[in-house]
């Protein structure tokens, strides 16, 4: 589709984008450490206030409020699912036992992987909307099933656990790997011997998750915005400063127990948006005469845009005080089991 922004101003932003995320992750080569909790809530606050600026920018640009609604909607939506992802990051850490200071390289692999391979989804969705605007249909099922799946499937993550479990006896079966990390190395060597380290198995089983989570997000973004522009700096403004939030969230991550339901309601939400919007462009001959459905309502940027910060709040809310209530009732059980 058309974009609505002129091509210098998306040429010129995806460079600089690109460029700071590049800065960013460049920065654990040349000062690696584990960051305070203050430093990290800092980049945090620093990149979500510069994902509200670019926001400005594309306001100020397009002149209208439709394109930086699109891109909010989409960009809390991927940042939504990359928390969720955060919850992965932490257990495959833990199961790997990977030294805490050597978590930010194996981040930084994870956000590459990440990129490159949403990347290719959305190169690979835009095309496929352009010359088949029916693949909407199957872009709104597959997200309430995904949402189904997420609210009420059991523990996708020990699912996906499970998975990588079967990918990782495989190489150790192929590939001679030593049984300890050697800093951040892939190579070691052992008595002689040259061995690939765990941090092999550790990359690998963060990429398997990168494709799990690209496969779930994009299909979502596409139901905020089919401008590709939109759809990658969305993208690209959701894995700024993860690795960040990955330190300040750290053991925060399992007090948002019900975060999994507000994602779901935002997949099952989107996908329902896709379906009426498929039914309202309908080419299917076998729907309607291949006619549009009139009746098909068309749900707003705006919107969407609403419905996402709703969900995203009540889970958080409603995740906080479920773990206050818990530690109350801690407490109060503590003096009663002493006396």
């Amino acid at each position: 589709m058309a974009s609505a922004l002129p091509a210098w101003f998306e040429i010129t932003a995806l460079v600089v984008l690109v460029l700071i995320l590049v800065a960013d992750l460049l920065l654990i080569l040349r000062r690696p450490h584990v960051p305070s909790m203050k430093e990290a809530g800092l980049w945090v606050g620093f990149y979500v206030s510069l994902a509200l600026v670019f926001a400005g920018v594309l306001w100020a640009v397009s002149g209208g409020f439709d394109v930086p609604s699109q891109f909010l909607a989409g960009w809390l939506t991927e940042y939504s699912l990359s928390v969720d992802n955060l919850f992965v990051f932490v257990l495959l850490m833990a199961q790997f036992a990977v030294p805490r200071r050597y978590q930010q390289e194996v981040l930084m692999v994870g956000i590459i992987i990440a990129l490159v391979l949403r990347g290719i989804f959305i190169l690979l969705g835009a095309a496929i909307i352009e010359h088949f605007s029916a693949v909407f249909y199957l872009f709104g099922i597959f997200l309430v099933y995904t949402a189904y799946r997420q609210a009420f499937g059991g523990d996708d993550h020990d699912d996906d656990q499970k998975r990588e479990g079967v990918i990782v006896r495989t190489l150790r079966r192929i590939f001679p790997i030593s049984e300890s990390f050697d800093g951040a190395k892939l190579r070691t060597t052992v008595d002689g011997r040259r061995l690939f380290t765990p941090m092999l198995l550790v990359f690998v089983a963060i990429g398997f998750t990168d494709l799990v989570f690209a496969i779930d997000s994009i299909p979502a973004i596409f139901g905020i915005t089919a401008d590709p522009f939109l759809v990658f700096t969305a993208n690209l403004f959701a894995l700024m400063g993860l690795r960040q939030l990955y330190f300040l969230l750290g053991g925060l991550l399992d007090s948002l127990r019900y975060l999994h339901y507000g994602i779901a309601f935002i997949l099952a939400f989107i996908g329902v948006k896709l379906v009426f919007h498929a039914l309202h462009e309908n080419e299917l001959p076998f729907i309607n005469g291949g006619h549009g459905v009139e009746w098909a309502p068309e749900i707003s940027t705006l919107a969407s845009l609403g419905v996402i910060v709703a969900s995203m709040a009540v889970a958080t809310v409603a995740s906080l005080m479920a773990s206050r209530r818990d530690r109350d009732g801690a407490d109060a059980a503590g003096p009663a089991a002493s006396a």
